[in-house]
């Protein structure tokens, strides 16, 4: 039997606990977080967020219309959605469909 697969799920098990439970260990409940962590509380989302932007935009190719269109109206979509309603979820999942739309029926 090969027991490569179960060492591996192990270790990512383990792995995905420790991440999980090391704030718990690291930081005592009743003192403040250090100041460090706090502000890469704040800056680090907005900091992904934008990288990720970044890397789905970085093939982007404006030889035609059809090639860049949907993900900048996607992108647009977005930004105009997290602005009026202050919701990520909504905010992802309305960009994701109306790129899928855009995609598959528009510019086909």
């Amino acid at each position: 039997m090969n027991l490569y697969p179960l060492a591996f799920i192990a270790v990512m098990a383990a792995v995905t606990i420790l991440t999980r439970a090391l704030p718990f260990l690291l930081f005592d409940r009743g003192k403040e977080p250090p100041e460090t962590v706090l502000y890469l509380g704040r800056v680090l989302p907005p900091a992904v967020m934008a990288m990720l932007v970044a890397y789905c935009l970085r093939e982007l190719e404006f030889s035609a219309v059809g090639s860049w269109a949907p993900q900048v109206i996607a992108v647009g979509a977005v930004a105009a959605l997290h602005k009026w309603k202050h919701n990520t979820l909504l905010s992802i999942f309305g960009g994701t469909l109306l790129y899928m739309v855009l995609v598959q029926a528009v510019f086909v």
